[in-house]
């Protein structure tokens, strides 16, 4: 089976000559099916750059980036949208959630953006949303949904389009203990369930025990553990 995602020596650094900052060094990071990464570091250590590479966001200065099998190192802006369109899923602490559409309708634009609304669709957003414990949300637009209600709807648009690799920055930090636990049972359940390959990064040490693997970064320096 294609691994999901392969990191191999890449580095990204902003800026060049005196004023040069280097966000990730060497990176070398492989992810497989249904296996979940905690990605734990400090405050600009680099993990938010390394899920934005992974993810087609950005791209590195040197190194090679695989999704799927796939090298999206030198991919066209059109190929890294069609990349996250289909292949990819994110959860960042910016939801980014559409103000006007109600929660499901968030998730149903994932499919619609790839031409593929249907009664299938619909029942997928209500299932997700269910388990999300939003179901008597659903009919809610963002404005009326509290932070903690927004991320879980962020992390269903996340699930909708089925990808091979989610991407989650920080996807319990606006929720309680049990809530946060009930989250990460479902990206759990998800990853298993469905053959892809979860990174997440994380502050919450109560949330890092779901990950088969941690991997900690310093100074855009991995460190498997």
């Amino acid at each position: 089976m294609t691994t999901p995602l392969e990191l191999r020596d890449v580095t990204k650094v902003y800026g060049s000559g005196d004023t040069a900052v280097t966000a990730l060094a060497h990176a070398t990071l492989s992810v497989a099916a249904e296996e979940m990464v905690a990605l734990v570091g400090p405050s600009g250590s680099g993990k938010t750059t390394l899920l934005s590479i992974a993810g087609g966001l950005l791209h590195a200065t040197s190194g090679e980036v695989r999704v799927g099998g796939r090298d999206i190192s030198a991919a066209t802006p059109r190929q890294l949208t069609a990349l996250r369109r289909d292949t990819v899923g994110f959860v960042f602490q910016a939801v980014n959630l559409v103000p006007f559409l109600t929660a499901r309708e968030n998730l149903l634009l994932v499919d619609e953006l790839r031409g593929r609304r249907s009664k299938a669709s619909r029942q997928r957003a209500d299932q997700l949303l269910g388990e999300l414990g939003l179901a008597h949300r659903t009919g809610n637009l963002p404005g009326q949904l509290s932070g903690g209600e927004r991320q879980r709807v962020a992390i269903g648009r996340a699930l909708m389009n089925e990808p091979r690799l989610v991407l989650f920055d920080e996807p319990t930090s606006a929720l309680d203990t049990q809530l946060g636990e009930q989250v990460m049972e479902l990206i759990k359940a998800e990853v298993k369930g469905r053959s892809i390959a979860a990174v997440i990064i994380t502050h919450d040490e109560r949330m890092t025990h779901y990950a088969d693997r941690t991997v900690h970064i310093v100074d855009g320096v991995l460190n498997a553990t």
